[in-house]
């Protein structure tokens, strides 16, 4: 691949991706496992209507748009966006991992555990909260959340695939193994199912997952795993369901618009970077960690400020 033009790259990779995912065996997989989701959503909407169990109908109502709203970016030129920003990368490859099962079942192994570690930079830096916590949004915890995503995190997560691409892995193995990874996480977002015994110490739990959208403190920054929780176990950051979780954000948005779910953290953040005194707490606002907000220059402070001079 050496002594190729950027373009030329871009053009075969874009040309082999796209076969890929018509022609793969693999698709006919992902395709069932997306249209399974789809199945238990609208399954248990139809559970919750029927037994007038509580339900945010609105909430349900902003999740549905924004899918739609992803769903539409995903059928244009944006919906490959991680393609043409991984290409590069694959100059870099010394080799390339031949597609056998065994190759499929170490990509998705290895794609799990980048995303546990996407996942906790996504809590820890806010300009890559200011997209997750689109998600986090939903004071409701039921099958349709896993649409709540925003429409622009394509253009920052291609950033933690880099590694499998250097590793080796083509550019739709590398793909795919991480749609797995999020479309498990689908059937997880549910109140329905309680703990389910020795699963606990292995994989993502519905129960699990409750904990990851809690805002008790100590449920915080909890439980990132995509498929399997060991990460969590094994790094420090899982905490078992203790207590009734509460869902949504510490400060909720109030609000099911669509289009206002995906840029209130945005607006936020640029309301708290302009308030803040100098270019190092204008930093810190983009790359602290959400809830720490860095000194910020109140109206009592330029009073004082404006007296001493």
């Amino acid at each position: 691949m050496q002594g190729e033009h950027f373009d030329d790259v871009l053009h075969r990779v874009l040309a082999n991706v796209e076969q890929d995912f018509i022609s793969e065996p693999v698709m006919a997989f992902v395709s069932a496992f997306f249209l399974f989701n789809i199945a238990i959503m609208l399954a248990e909407m139809l559970l919750d209507a029927g037994q007038s169990k509580p339900r945010r109908w609105w909430d349900t109502a902003g999740n549905l748009a924004i899918l739609a709203g992803q769903t539409l970016i995903n059928s244009t030129i944006l919906g490959v966006a991680a393609v043409i920003f991984l290409a590069p990368f694959t100059l870099l490859q010394w080799y390339e991992i031949p597609r056998t099962l065994w190759s499929w079942v170490l990509a998705v192994l290895i794609a799990d555990f980048l995303y546990y570690w996407m996942h906790r930079v996504e809590h820890k830096v806010r300009i890559l909260w200011a997209f997750h916590s689109v998600h986090h949004s939903s004071q409701d915890y039921n099958l349709s959340v896993p649409g709540r995503l925003s429409w622009v995190q394509d253009f920052q997560e291609w950033i933690f695939l880099i590694p499998m691409v250097l590793m080796g892995f083509d550019l739709f193995q590398t793909l795919i193994a991480f749609v797995l990874v999020s479309q498990y996480q689908n059937w997880i977002h549910t109140k329905r199912i309680g703990r389910l015994g020795w699963l606990e110490y292995l994989f993502n739990t519905p129960s699990a997952h409750r904990v990851h959208h809690g805002t008790a403190r100590h449920h915080l920054d909890k439980n990132f795993g995509g498929i399997l929780i060991i990460w969590d176990r094994m790094f420090g950051t899982f905490q078992t369901e203790d207590q009734p979780v509460i869902y949504g954000l510490t400060d909720n948005i109030h609000s099911n618009n669509p289009v206002w779910i995906n840029l209130v953290e945005y607006w936020r953040m640029a309301q708290d970077c302009c308030s803040a005194r100098g270019w190092k707490n204008k930093l810190a606002v983009l790359f602290a960690p959400p809830g720490r907000r860095p000194e910020v220059l109140t109206i009592a402070d330029s009073k004082l400020t404006d007296s001493s001079i």
